[in-house]
């Protein structure tokens, strides 16, 4: 079952620590990365940094979502 990302949640330092998906779950930015790999999040794909490092990224046949333009939540 596919679903989106509607809000997010962040650290004092701006940083994504959660996201909320349209069917009402709160996942910690690392699940949402893991679920976003196996293809269960609409719209988001995961790219990997020089480091080796994963992060949520807008798929390539998207209008770009940025995933910190979203509204906050909690």
């Amino acid at each position: 079952m596919m679903t989106r990302i509607i809000k997010i949640d962040k650290t004092t330092d701006n940083d994504i620590k959660q996201v909320l998906l349209e069917d009402g779950r709160i996942l910690s930015k690392e699940t949402a990365i893991e679920l976003a790999d196996s293809g269960q999040i609409d719209d988001f794909s995961v790219g990997t940094t020089e480091n080796g490092q994963k992060f949520l990224q807008a798929n390539d046949d998207q209008e770009k979502i940025l995933l910190g333009d979203l509204p906050a939540f909690g």
